[in-house]
């Protein structure tokens, strides 16, 4: 998320247990985005050039910002040329741990705790540790977490490791219209359950929630006439609104108490997520399971028991959307990306069937 274990807030407010996030007692929630922001670039202008099989992006399936970097990874079938580490759903006050591999190590990197890798980019490192980041593997050291312009760099930077059909998610002439969206969807949609959920008096989360809400209001208007947010093709916008919307029936609905409508209640905006999730690169790619548990087992100030709810049914996200008949093409010009690989597959059980 910029999910990451927690650190001392700038002024000495007390920490969340989430990653990146304080917030003041009585007032409002706000995010750490104090980010590494050197880039990886075509022209290494940073230091830091593209090169196929460098570096490794790392990531948790629980993370919504970390699933951006997912979905556009494999949109762009750049597997062969970024490897990803995936860490699990939990994590303790130190950092992101890789408890899904063989031992609790990284194969590539060879640590257990991500943290490592921030600690040789500068060992005096007290920030959050946030996924996604991505990793010079030659000498372990992160080079960036900026969530947001990685995606931005994995499409406009990597082109020559692009699959041959890969789409493009942030095509020059939508720029523009992209970002003004993109900024709105952060503020008031991504960021804006975090407000919901983590508010710190009655005032601050009705405003919140109003915020929310009047937001989606606005997204579901505009849905009603399009098929896909910008153009009539999926691009870095869609990306940004789904990572929200796939998780927001099953954690913030009810544990950030975003809860004047389930996501299923809000037609145009439910059949929209549904034509996203049944897209390959997009459903393939949700862990549920590992949504869950993140943010029931570590928010342990909202939810003090841990206890993970059974709900809700998932079975949904199967149903026909009928959102075809708005028209747009998926991938433009391009095509879609093909099966999953091996070892980067969602478990069985952890999808929506």
């Amino acid at each position: 998320m910029d999910e990451s274990s927690p650190t001392p807030a700038p002024d000495g407010r007390t920490a969340h247990e989430r990653p990146g996030v304080y917030a003041t007692p009585g007032a409002g929630f706000e995010r750490d985005t104090r980010y590494l922001t050197t880039r990886i670039t075509a022209d290494g202008r940073d230091g830091w050039p593209v090169e196929a099989g460098r570096y490794r992006l790392v990531v948790s399936r629980a993370c919504p910002w970390a699933s951006r970097a997912i979905v556009v990874r494999r949109v762009l079938g750049l597997e062969d040329a970024l490897s990803m580490g995936v860490c699990g759903p939990t994590h303790d006050e130190r950092s992101w741990t890789f408890d899904l591999d063989r031992g609790g190590v990284d194969p590539v990197l060879g640590v257990e705790r991500l943290r490592d890798a921030y600690l040789v980019r500068d060992p005096r490192y007290a920030r959050g540790i946030t996924v996604p980041a991505i990793v010079d593997v030659p000498t372990g050291a992160v080079v960036t977490n900026d969530f947001a312009q990685i995606t931005l760099d994995l499409s406009t930077q990597w082109t020559t490791h692009h699959r041959p059909g890969a789409p493009d998610l942030y095509p020059e002439a939508l720029r523009g219209e992209i970002d003004e969206l993109g900024d709105e969807i952060y503020r008031d949609v991504n960021n804006g359950v975090y407000r919901c959920g983590f508010a710190g008096s009655q005032e601050t989360y009705d405003r919140a929630f109003t915020r929310l809400f009047d937001a989606l209001d606005r997204l579901e208007a505009r849905l009603t006439r399009r098929r896909y947010l910008v153009g009539d093709t999926i691009t870095e916008a869609d990306v940004r609104l789904f990572t929200t919307l796939v998780r927001f029936d099953a954690v913030y609905h009810g544990h950030f108490k975003c809860n004047r409508h389930r996501l299923t209640e809000m037609p145009a905006l439910w059949a929209y997520a549904r034509d996203l999730f049944q897209t390959p690169g997009f459903g393939d790619t949700v862990d549920f399971v590992d949504i869950k548990r993140h943010y029931y087992e570590v928010h342990r100030d909202i939810n003090p028991s841990g206890i993970v709810p059974r709900g809700p049914e998932l079975r949904g996200w199967r149903t026909p959307h009928g959102r075809e008949a708005l028209g747009g093409r998926p991938f433009g010009d391009g095509t879609p990306p093909g099966p999953v690989r091996d070892g980067e597959r969602v478990p069985a059980g952890h999808g929506a069937g």
